[in-house]
């Protein structure tokens, strides 16, 4: 990485606490040392329950590292507020209730409050902010309706729109293809572009879809039973030996004929 890290993970480890009786399989991440340089799109990928959703609640201090230390900015994220994580990171999940009681202008304006928390009003400025992360994410025209109406796909995009109104230095997007349709999932990857050339932002991308991360982000982070198996650029991450024992499956890694971005295949086994 040349850019300085806007996240750091310093030997990190984590479990999650014991029950009252032992669990089948405890589950715990080990060592995790690794940055997000400036302007990076780094995807992370690994089988379920490998831990990749809780690097997102460590970095956004939901819970605490054993051991091991992760740093925001420079700064250690313990450290920080809240508030002060929530202006510096914003985090799309992969779906919104169905029944949140809100409209979308209204969704997407709650992206303002880590800027003043003890504010009970939002600002012409904030509406000005709301009004262009909806058009940013395609849904500026469905500002007005109840987000309870909205197909799944529509939800994933006001999550979206909510996080830009945030203004993060740090974008996480937790699955943020998994609703879309085709068309739409090329426009969020069309965005995500746009968004790290003109905003200079940076992406934390974990996805189960190994072709998304191989076709957006700039370095892959490949998680196996709770340790770092391998990071680096999509070429030297996503080759079929290492894929195939980490999914326990065989796959078949190519090069798509135009762009020549890596593609995964499974090699689905006769019955």
């Amino acid at each position: 990485m040349t850019a300085a890290p806007i996240v750091e993970f310093s030997d990190v480890s984590f479990a999650y606490p014991e029950p009252g009786r032992a669990r089948r399989r405890p589950f715990r991440l080990t060592a995790l040392t690794f940055g997000i340089a400036s302007g990076e799109i780094l995807g992370v990928i690994g089988p379920n329950s490998v831990g990749k959703t809780t690097v997102i609640r460590l970095l956004t201090r939901v819970v605490t590292p054993r051991s091991g230390e992760i740093r925001l900015e420079g700064s250690p994220l313990a450290a920080l507020s809240r508030a002060d994580v929530a202006r510096r990171v914003a985090v799309v999940p992969q779906a919104l209730p169905a029944a949140f009681p809100f409209t979308v202008a209204e969704t997407v304006l709650m992206g303002r409050y880590p800027h003043a928390p003890g504010r009970f009003f939002e600002s012409e400025a904030d509406r000005a902010r709301s009004r262009e992360a909806m058009a940013q994410a395609g849904v500026l025209g469905l500002a007005a309706l109840p987000v309870a109406e909205l197909s799944g796909g529509e939800r994933q995009r006001v999550v979206l729109a909510r996080a830009l109104c945030q203004e993060p230095r740090l974008l996480v997007l937790d699955e943020p293809t998994a609703h879309l349709d085709l068309r739409h999932q090329a426009e969020t990857v069309a965005l995500l572009r746009r968004l790290r050339r003109g905003a200079g932002l940076t992406v934390l991308l974990v996805s189960h879809d190994l072709n998304l991360a191989a076709e957006v982000a700039d370095r892959v982070l490949l998680l196996n039973d709770g340790r770092i198996e391998r990071i680096g650029a999509p070429e030297s991450v996503l080759d079929e030996p290492t894929l195939s024992r980490v999914y326990g499956c065989p796959v078949v890694v190519d090069k798509h004929p135009s762009t020549r971005r890596l593609t995964v295949h499974i090699v689905w086994g006769s019955s």
